[in-house]
């Protein structure tokens, strides 16, 4: 048996020996974290030049061209509590589903008429355009302006969007009116729209609230601008002649 001398110099070897131990551990386990962590600011490091590579690159091979909404309250999304749900920005998630390369701006006015939209049409246009959609004339319509005016201002905004670019694609919306309007009134008024497309060769969706206007659950509680599902159809209207057109 080891006598108490004995003891005394093994107890003190095995602690030695612990703390030895124990700081060798320590620093095995700090040199491991180190070493973990500089491998990971290195991946990370490699994924963000990677990932700045593959930007560069896709904005280098892809060109974004523009769709524009020219409109008034039903283009702007009056009363909605969120902008995407309007028209425009429900075509841009469609075509950003689509993978396709396509921007939409809106640039819909609440109670914006033809005159309106007729002054303000040259600022609009201070980027290239490739396709613009026309919709305006329902203000006009409810405030009786007279129909030759109607008309004489959606040609002035069709000859300006042409003499500032002749490529780009002008999809007119048709309007309708309500009929407590007046027979004749309402008649003339949704023949606006055909005519004009047809004398310069438009895109012509024959009716932007086709499948809304009219019913009430699709409106709001004026009865006259839709409901975000409202304007789902809308985008649907839209899209119909859109798609032709950007394929």
């Amino acid at each position: 048996m080891l006598n108490m001398k004995s003891k005394q110099m093994v107890s003190n070897l095995y602690s030695g020996y612990k703390q030895i131990s124990l700081k060798f551990c320590y620093f095995l386990f700090f040199s491991l974290l180190l070493s973990c962590g500089d491998n990971t600011v290195k991946k990370e490091t490699s994924k963000q030049k990677e990932s700045v590579e593959n930007s560069n690159t896709t904005t280098n091979n892809t060109t974004t061209k523009t769709i524009l909404c020219f409109g008034d309250s039903l283009t702007a999304g009056y009363g909605l509590d969120d902008i995407n749900d309007a028209y425009p920005a429900i075509l841009q998630t469609k075509l950003d589903s689509l993978g396709l390369q396509y921007t939409v701006i809106n640039s819909g006015l609440s109670g914006e008429t033809t005159a309106g939209g007729r002054s303000r049409i040259t600022w609009v246009l201070n980027q290239k355009v490739d396709v613009f959609i026309l919709e305006l004339g329902a203000n006009d319509g409810l405030r009786g302006v007279p129909l030759t005016e109607t008309q004489e201002n959606l040609q002035a905004i069709i000859d300006t969007v042409r003499k500032k670019n002749p490529e780009t694609t002008i999809i007119l919306a048709g309007m309708q009116l309500p009929p407590n309007m007046g027979l004749e009134y309402i008649t003339e008024f949704r023949a606006i729209f055909p005519d004009l497309a047809q004398k310069n060769k438009l895109e012509l969706i024959p009716f932007l609230l086709k499948d809304v206007g009219g019913i009430v659950e699709l409106n709001q509680a004026d009865g006259i601008h839709p409901t975000a599902e409202g304007q789902r159809i809308l985008a649907n209207n839209v899209w119909t002649v859109l798609e032709k057109v950007i394929k």
